[in-house]
């Protein structure tokens, strides 16, 4: 039995990989250059932690399957894949359910590189891939102030909220 859809739904997505040599970094569908320091996410598909917490936020918000069993990391196909394939997918979900974004609330987690010069074209990146206004979405860095693999600058992290409205 179900009941009538709610007017709003939350989701929450949380998404971390390790640090390695090389580069680039992609976060947001952006690649994030870097100087002597290059540092890439390791990951079986493109490793966008910025990207794939949204993915789980969109398909949280409507209770589908997570990002891991709708793209699995031993699947062949998804082998260095694009990570806003994955943005698309649960987007499509979301309008499928009858709801669109509301507003987007998001923080990397990353001691280096700096985000700050690249936080605006993040969030352009993300607004454009959801078909949605700028200033529907909110984006935040932090560094791990030296603690844990993040300070450490072992691994990055993000950290994403969705609010859907009911179409």
């Amino acid at each position: 039995m179900s009941s009538p859809s709610p007017p709003f739904r939350i989701g929450l997505g949380y998404d971390s990989h390790r640090l390695g040599p090389g580069g680039p970094l992609r976060i947001g569908g952006i690649d994030i250059e870097q100087a002597s320091d290059g540092v890439h996410a390791i990951g079986h598909s493109d490793a966008d932690v910025l990207l794939h917490a949204l993915t789980d936020a969109l398909l949280g918000a409507i209770a589908a399957a997570d990002i891991g069993r709708l793209f699995p990391d031993d699947a062949e196909v998804n082998r260095g894949r694009d990570s806003r394939d994955f943005v698309a997918a649960a987007i499509e979900k979301v309008h499928e359910t009858g709801y669109a974004i509301g507003n987007v609330d998001a923080v990397i987690l990353a001691q280096r590189p700096k985000m700050a010069p690249h936080i605006d074209d993040m969030r352009n990146a993300v607004a454009s891939m959801l078909g949605c206004p700028i200033d529907s979405i909110g984006l935040k860095a932090k560094t791990g102030e030296g603690v844990d693999a993040v300070g450490r600058s072992e691994a990055i992290a993000a950290r994403v909220i969705v609010m859907l409205i009911r179409n």
